[in-house]
């Protein structure tokens, strides 16, 4: 008769069954933990969507920079649809608005009301209103303004020169893109979309109560 007690496993041996529970719990933590969607970013979903409307419609999002985070003044140049050049220069000492559009942004459509009538409002105080047009004939961009009643200048921006001198606060393809400069000729604000007129006014009041 064998008398001998059963064999031992070695201390610290883990069971097959239980490793593999272990190891399947592991695994599940880690795919769960991969597949957690991220918010979208809604700018650059919108610039891989492919769907050819040549512009990034933004949500209307807001940045405001404080007197002491505001970069260097803005430094660019071009020609008006009347042929006019205009250098960012001869904005200094005012209060500026820069909008980006172009006619065929439906965006651009939407908010032209309210560009417009913020231009009348603060013309009295100084402040300037500027368009910078990405792509339009100047036929084209007339005719906008005669059905949207805009009388602000626009800049004729096709060969990017001004979009590129703007390109640390304007995104490519990003239209409507509103700036609001303050009267040394940096950006105070920035909004991404369509324009709201309380808030644009705000940004506008904000800047005007600096000096």
């Amino acid at each position: 008769m064998n008398t001998q007690p059963p064999a031992r496993s070695a201390p610290g041996a883990s069971l097959p069954g239980r490793r593999s529970l272990l190891l399947g719990i592991a695994s599940g933590a880690l795919l769960v933990a991969g597949c957690t969607p991220t918010p979208p970013d809604s700018l650059a979903a919108q610039a891989r969507a492919g769907d050819n409307k040549n512009y990034i419609a933004g949500d209307g999002s807001v940045s405001e920079y404080a007197p002491n985070d505001r970069g260097a003044p803005v430094e660019m140049e071009g020609p008006l649809y009347d042929g006019t050049i205009v250098n960012s220069t001869a904005w200094r000492g005012s209060v500026t608005v820069l909008n980006v559009w172009y006619a065929a942004c439906a965006p651009c459509r939407t908010e032209a009301p309210t560009l417009e009538a913020l231009y009348q409002e603060h013309k009295s105080e100084g402040v300037l209103f500027y368009g910078i047009n990405l792509r339009d004939t100047a036929a084209t961009a007339a005719a906008f303004e005669r059905t949207f009643g805009t009388t602000y200048p626009s800049f004729n921006d096709a060969n990017g020169a001004i979009l590129l001198a703007l390109a640390d606060y304007v995104p490519p393809r990003a239209v409507p893109t509103t700036l609001v400069l303050d009267k040394q000729g940096r950006v105070t604000a920035r909004v991404l979309g369509i324009a709201e007129k309380s808030t644009l006014k705000a940004l506008i009041g904000s800047v005007l109560k600096e000096s």
